[in-house]
């Protein structure tokens, strides 16, 4: 919706309920009962059957309803579509479609949807749904959704594309504690969708964290620039479901979804800074920590605990993250040894042992805390006689205000955490039962720290020839190929990406021709766009010389003749030999993703890229410092800094050629699937050896 303005919608002060009713188990009757009960704004029924509903005047259309700021639509779908309408026509321009029966249910449903989106752009409406909960609003009571109960107020707002998602989560929420500023059920996104609502979210001073469930992004390039810009100041936290072949298949069936490769969202929503979780403990365990915790100066823990055991098991956990133990600074030590017993440990992890009181838990943290090497904290307690977890709590809160560095609580047990957990929360301190999953936080608020810290960079625009590209990718459309091999190197040399000498023969005598202009032997591939695994049929030569060219040329058509008779053939490609022994093959590509577009691919080439899988992905266009980031990431990136003696490869190369695959599949979406395999490294440079790539000939 672009600079879409939202305040209205959560904070109106007139809600119509079109369908309202008095009737036992309908959803009219709930949102009416729901807004009626804690509503700080006027409810007014819309029902063309009623004089009056639950006591209110209820009116037969927006058009007689007065001043209305947001229409809630709960009538059948065919309705909906007029009532919709109508809300534009009276000067409406908030609406919230409950009613299912849209794009979720085929093509019918997904023509009224159409319909929908037609009119909210002709009367600029901001429209949340169809297939829709509702939406919740804490600040001015509002519970317009057929939910069982409203949120408990707080400063994190939730978006989810599952209506029985919310009604669950707002259910164990309330049994913790938790609250929320705003809840959108977001249904099929017809019109608003997690962009608008990141958007939104991102300039409201009362949202401190923002939380969704996604099955799906409809513009994955906007939603990356938006959570950029709002992850500067807030943090944004999501569940993405669909991970697996078969998630993603169900997502599709549950609301005409596409969810798109897993590997573009997971590539998409770190460029973005979204913290992605896997469950929906992680999403509220990382909430309550981002909302309630300063970021903190260093990735230093301190662990301080009365048990040794969890002390070990936190100690792990610190291991397993990108967190590191801090090492106490000789006054720290000397002032713990003074203020614990001789059989404590003052090393980190403290343990000020079982028989220890609330003095002595104090002085233990307040030391933690003061020293400079630590930037933050793991306050462990197992239950004992001798402890008030409720004093406990006070003074956590009390020294981690003290101090200003972030903690997290894992005061371990059942009913007597309850009061404690209640205080810690009070003071912005999440208590975890599982001290891995306290340290699990900690280690996604300094994520988030990095993140918010981040200098994303521009792409850089190379100068390079796209007349000669456009060209070589209309020859194509006129041959009625949509898959290229060799014969598309052109590509790459028009775009800046190093090959080697060499070019197309199309008989025996101009393969000689070829072979005699390149110095030393040659290697001699078939080109066609019908044989796309040239080696797998012998359809290559490595090191022919002049002598054997025509030979070699008559030997390779004949194979892929038999191999595949009604084959296109358009000649052997005649190219300079690469030392490959010298270098070390890598391999650069892209898939377009539905949602999120050219996903770029690096990774360890060669012909058993697809058996090792050591890649990294990242969504075009990308930045030097992106670019960077890919090669670095792979397992094998030691290869390319020149592990074990071997001279470094020309890494600068390497990325500079990321950069211009990145510019070129940004140039031209016709193009779906490229792979440059391999994109040989040496100490001089890098040259692409091979293409492939897959067009969509209508978009040329």
């Amino acid at each position: 919706m672009g600079d879409t303005v939202l305040t209205d919608l959560f904070a109106p002060s007139r809600v119509a309920v079109v369908g309202a009713t008095e009737n036992e188990g309908s959803i009219g009757r709930a949102i009416v009962t729901n807004l009626r009960d804690e509503f700080d704004g006027e409810t007014v029924p819309v029902n063309p059957n009623y004089d009056e509903v639950f006591g209110l005047d209820c009116y037969p259309d927006l058009a007689s309803a007065p001043d209305i700021d947001l229409a809630v639509v709960v009538v059948p779908p065919h309705i909906a579509v007029d009532v919709v309408r109508g809300a534009g026509e009276a000067g409406i321009k908030n609406v919230v479609v409950i009613t299912a029966g849209f794009g979720e249910t085929g093509s019918e449903g997904a023509e009224r949807e159409r319909e929908l989106q037609d009119i909210a752009a002709e009367y600029d409406l901001n429209l949340v749904g169809p297939n829709s909960l509702g939406i919740m609003s804490t600040p001015v009571g509002m519970n317009a959704t057929f939910g069982p109960e409203n949120a408990l107020p707080g400063s994190m707002s939730f978006m989810s594309q599952s209506g029985a998602f919310i009604t669950a989560v707002l259910d164990w929420a309330n049994d913790e504690g938790l609250g929320f500023k705003d809840v959108v059920s977001l249904g099929n996104k017809a019109v608003l969708d997690e962009t608008d609502f990141v958007r939104a979210w991102g300039e409201d001073p009362d949202t401190d964290v923002i939380l969704g469930y996604l099955e799906g992004v409809e513009d994955g390039g906007t939603f990356i620039d938006t959570a950029r810009e709002v992850t500067d100041d807030t943090p944004i936290v999501m569940v993405k479901s669909g991970r697996t072949d078969a998630g993603a298949q169900a997502v599709s069936s549950h609301t005409g979804t596409l969810a798109g490769s897993d590997r573009a969202y997971e590539a998409g929503l770190e460029q973005a800074g979204v913290l992605r979780v896997d469950s929906v403990q992680e999403l509220f365990d990382f909430a309550q920590i981002l909302a309630g915790q300063p970021l903190p100066e260093r990735d230093d823990v301190a662990i301080v605990t009365n048990a040794g055991g969890p002390g070990v098991m936190t100690t792990d956990a610190v291991g397993d993250s990108t967190l590191s133990l801090a090492s106490f600074s000789d006054d720290t030590l000397a002032e713990l040894g003074e203020a614990l017993p001789e059989e404590a440990n003052i090393y980190n992890p403290i343990d000020a042992i079982g028989d220890a009181d609330i003095g002595r838990f104090r002085d233990a943290i307040d030391i933690a805390l003061g020293d400079e090497n630590v930037g933050t904290a793991v306050v462990l307690a197992a239950p004992t006689a001798v402890i008030d977890y409720r004093d406990l709590a006070d003074v956590i809160v009390e020294l981690q205000a003290k101090h200003g560095k972030p903690v997290a609580a894992a005061l371990m047990g059942g009913e007597r955490t309850e009061e404690a957990a209640e205080l810690l929360r009070e003071g912005g301190i999440p208590n975890y039962f599982d001290p891995a999953r306290a340290v699990r936080s900690l280690d996604a608020l300094t994520t988030y720290r990095d993140i918010s810290q981040r200098e994303y960079g521009k792409p850089t625009e190379f100068d390079v020839d796209r007349e000669r590209a456009a060209e070589i990718l209309s020859r194509a459309k006129e041959r009625g190929d949509n898959r290229l091999g060799v014969e598309a190197m052109g590509l790459l040399d028009a775009y800046g990406i190093p090959t080697p000498e060499g070019t197309i023969a199309d008989s025996p005598e101009d393969a000689v021709s070829a072979a005699q202009d390149i110095e030393g032997n040659v290697v001699m591939k078939i080109v066609s766009p019908d044989i796309l695994h040239k080696s797998d049929i012998g359809g290559v030569k490595v090191g022919v010389g002049n002598e054997d060219v025509y030979d070699a040329y008559e030997d390779l058509v004949t194979r892929a003749r038999n191999y595949q008779p009604d084959a296109t053939i358009l000649g052997v490609q005649v190219q300079e030999m690469v030392d490959l022994d010298s270098g070390t093959e890598t391999i650069i590509g892209m898939n377009r993703d539905p949602q999120f577009g050219p996903l770029l691919l690096f990774g360890l080439g060669g012909i058993f890229v697809e058996i090792i899988e050591d890649t990294t992905f990242r969504v075009a266009p990308i930045s030097e410092r992106e670019a960077s980031e890919m090669v670095n990431d792979i397992e094998a990136a030691p290869l390319l800094r020149g592990a074990r003696g071997r001279d470094p490869a020309d890494i600068d190369g390497v990325v500079e050629s990321l950069q211009r695959l990145s510019q070129l599949v940004t140039d031209f979406p016709a193009i779906l699937e490229l792979d440059v395999n391999p994109l040989v490294a040496t100490p001089d440079g890098v040259r692409a050896i091979d293409i492939r790539l897959t067009v969509d000939t209508d978009e040329l």
